[in-house]
């Protein structure tokens, strides 16, 4: 059976029609990851929501802070998981497998978070992510204080709910457009023997 990998059930612009912002984009990736992800090529038939998840994707996902970068794919890879958003959890799952180095703990997380081998921090945070992507979340005093006891400030804290609620967002957005992983994550990060 052939599998077929799409950006969007809306189709996707000609790449020589984008605005050359977009255009770049797509070479920058070309070149550090030899593709163009779909969510990309769904994202450009909007360019000026594309500019703006980008920018806010980049802000969450690689801005300074307290939180690492597999920490940060984590919090994607457990509420995409939640969300059964199947294009999040493969391309987050894949960028977790490569920059937390262990492909058996991203694999644990994107099955089943609760029950994977964590840090008491991890722990922590997956579970005020996971609280965050509930319906009609609102953090409670007692949840906010439990973060600071396990060692986040208040920007950290900040920082895992605005990174949780974003790809709650970006879950939705992927099932509206049927938008299906790009067939190179599933590969991406695991180990070759």
């Amino acid at each position: 059976m052939q599998r077929t990998s799409f950006a969007s059930r809306f189709g996707e612009p000609d790449e020589a029609q984008l605005p050359g912002d977009i255009r770049e984009i797509y070479e920058t990736n070309r070149n550090k990851i030899g593709f163009v992800p779909n969510v990309f090529r769904a994202y450009a038939r909007r360019p000026e929501h594309f500019r703006a998840f980008m920018a806010y994707h980049d802000v969450l996902m690689k801005a300074p802070g307290n939180l690492t970068r597999a920490e940060r794919e984590a919090i994607v890879v457990a509420v995409s998981s939640e969300n059964r958003c199947q294009y999040c959890m493969t391309a987050h799952g894949a960028a977790l497998r490569i920059l937390g180095k262990d492909p058996i703990l991203a694999e644990q997380i994107a099955n089943n978070w609760r029950t994977a081998e964590l840090t008491p921090r991890l722990r922590a945070m997956l579970a005020f992510a996971s609280r965050v992507n509930e319906p009609g979340f609102a953090a409670t005093d007692e949840e906010i204080g439990a973060m600071r006891a396990a060692g986040f400030s208040d920007d950290d804290i900040w920082d895992v709910a605005a990174i949780a609620a974003f790809f709650g967002f970006s879950n939705r957005m992927a099932g509206l457009m049927d938008m299906r992983p790009n067939a190179e994550f599933y590969a991406m990060g695991r180990d070759p023997k």
